[in-house]
């Protein structure tokens, strides 16, 4: 017994949960005082119309930063030791980052009337947002290398300090940005939060980020070898939350806003819980899987992670569930009461969801290109599909149904996959 918890003391995973555990409290909690506060203040339109926005958000951000988070991750962990390729790496990431995020401010800045009808219809005005992105997104594009550069260097602390103190910042403003401004208040909020995240990066880690700034000529061999995570991340980011998009909408058009708010308010709780396994897979797994040269070293992390990891978030969903009136009462008002049904389908859904993407990250880890795409693509069509079908079928709750049935099929389609390394003999990977 004493060597089983002197085992459990020494695991990485475990120290490394313990303390990303400390970071996603602190986020959760942020996370949801400010839910409490726009749901209160804004109602479920403001919800559902803020969804919309974070979506196109997400999509944008991860275009000005070219989708190569994972990429740099990975290169960063595999070249510690090798600076010259280290160098090649960051100059070519870097410099491209550079020319797509110029350009996508330009385009933001000239035509907001594009990106407005196109993110919240011709219903709405909200124009001024898409200026204030296209300040931003510089911001945003120099912080996120920076921090694939610290979770590239296995810099667990200094990553989730960073987060830390980000939320608690993010916080301030969007309640103080709501209070003051109502609906455009929370909608300056969503933009400014993510560049404010680059001054804490560089007071942080201002001086070891200093000797990984480097605008060399970009080198042909990693452009071409940084285009399949490219493309891999950019795919998830942009077609993801534009499906989102599309299934808000149509419970708008079917149902009403309201109903889309109900919604969204699921997606908010599932977000603040998922920040948790997220952020441990991205500054945990990543790195690890990429180190696994074996496909019995594969299955023997996965399986960890699932004893470790599932356990916890059952016994965490199950409370969830049964105080699912309680949480309504207590992130929301007496008016989110209806989207109690919600909370069986989203619970399923997301552990199944964790079952997946535990394993899924061996695609970014080995830039198995084609795997990923077809898979993702796969899964994005059953989504949109379902989602379609459920709402007409049983209203907004249909959508809830759908995220469980989806990710029932993708963790399926996943096993197929990886069947070889799962229930074949050991072998290279």
């Amino acid at each position: 017994m004493n060597s089983y918890f002197h085992k459990l003391k020494n695991n990485v995973l475990i120290k490394v949960s313990s303390f990303n555990a400390v970071g996603v409290a602190v986020k959760m909690i942020t996370g949801m005082i400010s839910l409490k506060i726009v749901a209160v203040i804004l109602g479920p339109e403001g919800l559902a119309l803020m969804g919309n926005l974070r979506n196109v958000l997400t999509s944008i951000q991860s275009a000005g930063t070219v989708g190569l988070y994972n990429g740099i991750v990975k290169y960063v962990a595999d070249f510690k030791d090798d600076k010259e390729e280290l160098k090649m790496v960051l100059s070519t990431s870097f410099v491209l980052c550079f020319l797509v995020t110029i350009f996508l401010s330009i385009w933001l800045y000239i035509d907001p009337f594009f990106w407005n009808n196109l993110v919240f219809g011709t219903k709405y005005s909200y124009e001024f947002v898409f200026k204030g992105v296209a300040i931003a997104l510089p911001f945003y594009t120099v912080n996120m290398l920076c921090l694939a550069i610290i979770n590239g260097n296995s810099k667990y602390k200094v990553y989730i300090v960073i987060n830390i103190i980000a939320s608690i910042i993010g916080l301030l403003i969007t309640v103080f940005m709501v209070w003051k401004y109502s609906l455009e208040g929370a909608f300056w909020a969503i933009i400014i939060n993510p560049a404010v995240s680059l001054f804490i990066t560089i007071i942080l880690y201002r001086k070891e980020l200093l000797d990984f700034v480097s605008f060399d000529k970009p080198s042909k061999k990693y452009m071409i070898k940084l285009s399949s995570y490219a493309i891999m991340a950019l795919i998830s980011t942009t077609a993801l939350p534009a499906i989102l998009i599309k299934i808000r909408n149509h419970i708008i058009y079917n149902e009403g806003v309201a109903e889309a708010g109900y919604w969204e308010a699921i997606q908010n709780i599932s977000a603040q819980y998922m920040l948790f396994i997220t952020t441990l897979l991205t500054i945990y797994l990543l790195p690890k899987l990429t180190e696994i040269k074996r496909s019995k070293g594969f299955k023997t992390e996965v399986i960890s992670f699932y004893k470790i990891i599932l356990p916890v978030f059952g016994a965490v969903f199950l409370v969830i569930y049964v105080l699912r009136n309680v949480i309504i009462k207590i992130l929301f008002s007496q008016e989110f009461e209806v989207m109690e049904p919600l909370f069986l389908w989203q619970l399923l859904g997301d552990i199944f969801k964790i079952a997946s993407l535990v394993i899924a990250y061996q695609f970014l880890a080995k830039r198995m290109f084609w795997y990923y795409i077809i898979t993702e693509l796969i899964s994005l069509t059953f989504l949109y599909l379902v989602s379609v079908f459920l709402i007409n079928k049983y209203g907004f709750v249909g959508a809830s149904i759908a995220h469980c049935c989806n990710y029932i099929f993708y963790f399926l389609l996943l096993i197929v996959v990886f069947r070889k390394s799962f229930f074949g003999p050991d072998r290279s990977i």
